[in-house]
């Protein structure tokens, strides 16, 4: 039987591991607009300067509704909302009667292999309130480029992809996986993924 050493000398001497120190998550300034979805945040909202990646297995299934709340109050405040290469036109009567001041959204058309250089020039820039590109291509490391530009440039940041995506790794601080009114939150740095998706009120 091993010698009995009490917990303060074995804490002292270094050599048990204590793991990490729970960090703390500053409040967004930013909620999302869907109560079910703040509340499972750990920041209670978006990402505030930040990547946050969502997942879809199709377009075109009121994934821009998941935004909307966040993107009319930038852009009445003043801030430009920027969409980068977006896969169809946008339908300005729908983005308007969400309550985005139009005067304050602009379209960028690149093609492909340009749409990530000019995400990243966006998100960068520091002129820009929201950042969203849906880019056909995107490596981990193209990625971490964008995820990079936002903090630099202390925007919000939104990389609309596939679904497939979620099986490969990804620097983005939020993944949400977006099907049809519900969201499934697959990371939030610095919380507990929650164990079902949610459901967003109409």
């Amino acid at each position: 039987m091993g010698a009995v050493v009490a917990i303060d000398s074995l804490l002292g001497s270094g050599r048990v591991w204590r793991g990490q120190a729970t960090v703390e998550v500053p409040a967004s300034a930013q909620p999302t607009g869907h109560p079910m979805l703040d509340a499972a945040l750990p920041s209670g909202g978006w990402p505030a300067t930040g990547l946050s990646e969502i997942l879809m297995s199709d377009d075109g299934v009121g994934e821009l509704a998941l935004l909307w709340p966040v993107l009319a109050r930038l852009s009445t405040a003043g801030g430009r909302v920027v969409l980068i290469a977006p896969p169809y036109r946008p339908h300005a009567p729908a983005w308007a009667g969400a309550g985005l001041d139009l005067r304050r959204v602009q379209v960028v058309q690149a093609a492909p292999r340009d749409a990530l250089w000019a995400a990243e020039q966006c998100l960068r820039s520091a002129a820009c309130a929201a950042v969203l590109c849906w880019p056909q291509k995107a490596d981990d490391k193209a990625l971490r480029r964008l995820q990079v530009a936002a903090e630099s440039g202390q925007c919000l940041g939104f990389v609309f992809r596939d679904a497939r995506q979620a099986r490969n790794p990804s620097p983005a601080p939020l993944r949400l996986r977006f099907e049809a009114g519900q969201v499934r939150v697959l990371k939030c740095r610095g919380g507990v993924v929650p164990a079902r998706p949610l459901t967003l009120a109409q």
